[in-house]
């Protein structure tokens, strides 16, 4: 293996002169795995399926994952790489092998899309002059100076991709990066499998079967992986003050290992004696049925998100969002229009709103729907993120072209 640090300026792959249009440019997507559960992974294949389309090739390096049957499916190669590796040497190692791909591949954009690969795949696109481009998706731990320095690699794009303003404020203010610099792109729902009247109705009796809802009973639920912050807790609090027998709620997630967080739930629903009310689900395979299913959908995290998905695709749906008023959601809510926003951690609060939520009549409810798929459709299509993200490569591409 070549020394990664060997610069090889001569190399005639490097990009030096003939730059592509972007429509028709190679995109390496660098991610640490293809698992099945999370944003990212789900947005890496978006990305490569639009890139695929628009005429360009894509090209994913991860560690593999369950989500590498969905990238065939678009059309787009991938490479299995210890990325998702931590180890200073392993780092270090993929540094060349991400270099030589770069050669070999012709490559013509790099986008990086967490922290650990990132900073082998920057240092392969210093080395073979390519353009470099980040997503930053999360605020990450940044408590000392060396987290910071560690998560500054998302920041080093010549464009860096904000998945809200709320992330665009965040890495302003803790990384120093200029405005000019950042693109703000939200991420988008799929409004083909995310739509009402895509989701047969058979799909979602079979929902309330397996999950044994009392028909008739309006139903509330909260999805999301069972862990602290996803507000879990609150949510049964909010559901005790409701002091209602009279509705159902999901909380739809696993527990990803959180054992004792589970049992700590069971038994809070177990002391408010709403074994009949409340129930523990694993995750589903059919959310827009799971969302179909539902009255009112919850996103309860004390923590701010990101973005948030659950907010859109219920509103995607047609469905009432009760959000916590920070983070992504200030973004996707429309509040008193498409759902209600309330203080994270108030879980008095939370349960006013539902109660709001569930006392809607059959007009109010409809027009909510109607407000709520407009929103959607109109600021948050996985076909508009889409160009907005093929535009920044238009951007990167075409500013290299003038230097």
């Amino acid at each position: 293996m070549d020394n990664p640090s060997q610069d090889n300026t001569n190399n005639p792959a490097d990009k030096t002169s003939e730059i592509p249009e972007a429509r028709n440019a190679t995109v390496l997507q660098v991610l640490p795995a293809m698992g099945t559960s999370g944003g990212v992974e789900r947005g890496t294949v978006e990305i490569a399926n639009a890139v695929n389309k628009a005429g360009g090739r894509a090209i994913v390096v991860s560690a593999g994952g369950a989500r590498e049957h969905d990238l065939s499916r678009v059309g787009a190669e991938h490479i299995t790489m210890p990325v998702d590796s931590k180890n200073p040497l392993t780092m270090y190692a993929n540094i060349a092998r991400l270099r030589d791909l770069i050669r070999r591949e012709n490559v013509d954009i790099v986008h990086a899309r967490s922290r650990a690969p990132a900073w082998s795949a920057w240092y392969a696109a210093k080395k073979t002059k390519t353009p470099f481009v980040t997503t930053f998706h999360g605020t990450y731990s940044h408590g000392n100076p060396f987290k910071r320095f560690y998560n500054s690699v998302m920041t080093r794009g010549e464009r860096v991709i904000a998945i809200s303003n709320f992330i665009a404020g965040h890495i302003r203010r803790y990384y120093g990066v200029q405005t000019e610099r950042i693109r703000i792109i939200h991420r988008g729902v799929d409004l083909t499998k995310f739509n009402a009247a895509n989701v047969t109705a058979q799909r979602v009796i079979t929902l309330a079967n397996e999950w044994r809802i009392t028909e008739g009973f309006p139903v509330v639920m909260l999805p999301g992986r069972l862990t602290r912050w996803k507000g879990q807790t609150i949510f049964i609090e909010a559901i005790a003050k409701l002091d209602r027998r009279d509705i159902r709620c999901l909380l739809v997630g696993g527990d990803q290992g959180r054992l004792e967080y589970r049992k700590e739930l069971e038994a809070m629903i177990s002391k408010h004696d709403l074994g009949e009310v409340v129930r523990l689900v694993e995750s589903c395979r059919d959310m827009p049925a799971a969302y179909m299913l539902s009255d009112v959908v919850i996103s309860a995290s004390t923590d701010p998100e990101a973005f948030g998905r659950v907010a859109i695709e219920a509103q995607a749906l047609g469905r009432p969002i009760i959000a916590t008023d920070h983070g992504g959601a200030k973004e996707t809510v429309i509040e008193n229009v498409t759902g209600w926003l309330v203080p994270p951690g108030d879980s008095s609060a939370l349960a006013n709103a539902i109660e709001k939520a569930v006392s809607l009549d059959e007009k109010k409810r409809a027009v909510l729907a109607i407000k709520a798929t407009d929103n959607i459709r109109d600021n948050f299509s996985t076909e508009a993120m889409c160009k907005k993200t093929l535009d920044v490569y238009d951007e990167v591409l075409a500013s290299r072209a003038v230097k």
